[in-house]
């Protein structure tokens, strides 16, 4: 398909939304330009200009050096018209976030610093039997619906959303309110789950703004053992942190800690389904399989596609002369097929070794939560599996339609459950 395209088709179908809800076509696009023009100056039509890096090797070099390649002022994809409404909305600040996704050092460090003890395997020990109650309450709601489901609705969006919610310090009757404002946030390039046509993603970070208002007023007060509590008491050299740092350091949290992980789950059990000889590889020894089928999974689904970078310093990368200011896509989804890294890239493997994913990204902005998502996942296929008779396919799976954190949206499945032993 794009052997013989021209520019401007393949400059737009990096950037079109839809290119991401169909995982064939975005390999064919991404796999073409590794081998033809890994860093590729792009022009799409409604978007400001940009360069393409799909190599594994150049992504690893771009982040390493975070003192060169910074996260601000460019940190994703957005149409020249959403990046005109966050201005105006603002009034002329292009920040209408400002997490630890945003920020370059020192800021990064000092701000990642609050809550990184949080997220370290050393607490999350302490976690992993409610994580495993949770995971165990998720697969009896499988088998109290009768056999069949939507895997992604009915258990990969809530099971992640009630453990970092419980981490944050959310009550469980507001994360229905949380798992809608997320998906308008992901998912406002998708006509399923964006905003109808009266509001818009702005409205969407002032609700999550007024939400958490609300809760810092109330940790502040009453204090409790939860991350919420951190935020609200914060300070980085004797100095409350900002209220739009606080307040987007709860939606960072809130959101991906959750929409990520239900992505890697459900997109794990769709390459099991596709896959059958795995997963009878991982149902004969789930204990010692399980650890590298998650990083299997991640590699497989890599949720988040994409970040930018942008110089600070004239820059070479694989010939291309680079200008301070100029922004980088780095494509993490086509860097974890890289022929280059990966043997046989687009062959599922659960007991694939070494496995040099870069899903969580690499360098200083390596992600906070890598532990407890995979924790997450295991827990969850350690309950399922032992549990499962039988399952598969029960219709077609359907993808999100957005360039930025995006997995499945739709996985039907129908399956048995062992009798239980009386």
């Amino acid at each position: 398909m794009f052997e013989n395209a021209d520019r401007k088709t393949i400059d737009n179908a990096v950037a079109d939304p839809k290119t991401y809800a169909h995982p064939d076509r975005y390999h064919e696009l991404f796999t073409w330009l590794r081998k033809n023009d890994p860093v590729r100056w792009v022009e799409p039509e409604g978007y400001r200009p940009f360069w393409v890096v799909s190599k594994h090797a150049d992504i690893m070099e771009v982040e390493r050096q975070n003192d060169i390649f910074l996260n601000d002022p460019r940190l994703t994809l957005q149409t020249i018209e959403t990046e005109q409404a966050v201005l105006d909305y603002t009034g002329g600040d292009h920040h209408i976030v400002r997490s630890l996704v945003d920020m370059d050092n020192p800021d990064h460090r000092n701000y990642r610093g609050l809550t990184q003890a949080w997220f370290m395997p050393p607490n999350l020990k302490k976690l992993e039997s409610d994580i495993g109650d949770l995971a165990r309450m998720y697969v009896d709601r499988m088998e109290a619906l009768g056999g069949e489901c939507d895997f992604v609705s009915e258990v990969a969006v809530w099971y992640p959303l009630r453990v970092i919610m419980t981490v944050l310090g959310v009550p469980a009757e507001d994360e229905a309110f949380m798992l809608k404002l997320t998906q308008e946030l992901f998912g406002s390039t998708d006509p399923d789950m964006k905003r109808d046509e009266n509001t818009d993603f702005n409205n969407t970070v002032a609700d999550f703004f007024n939400y958490f208002t609300a809760i810092t007023e109330d940790r502040r007060k009453n204090p409790r053992d939860d991350v919420a509590t951190v935020i609200a008491n914060a300070t980085i050299d004797g100095e409350t942190i900002g209220h739009l740092e606080a307040m987007s350091y709860y939606v960072i949290v809130a959101t991906a800690g959750h929409d990520t992980t239900s992505s890697s789950t459900a997109g794990g059990l769709h390459a099991l389904l596709e896959n059958p000889g795995e997963l009878a590889k991982l149902r004969a020894n789930p204990e010692e399989m399980l650890p590298r089928a998650v990083d299997e999974f991640i590699r497989w689904s890599t949720p988040v596609k994409h970040f930018f970078r942008t110089p600070n310093a004239e820059y070479e990368l694989r010939g291309q002369k680079i200008k301070p200011g100029e922004n980088m896509m780095m494509c993490y989804w086509s860097a974890n097929r890289d022929e280059d890294v990966f043997e046989d890239p687009f062959t599922f493997r659960i007991d694939r070794s070494p496995n040099k994913h870069v899903a969580f990204g690499y360098g200083a902005h390596l992600c906070l939560g890598q532990h407890l998502a995979k924790m997450e996942i295991r827990s969850l296929y350690k309950e399922l599996l032992s549990r499962l008779d039988h399952i598969e396919l029960a219709g077609d799976p359907a993808w999100v339609q957005a360039s930025f954190v995006s997995g499945l949206k739709r996985l039907p499945i129908r399956y048995s459950m062992k009798k239980k032993a009386a």
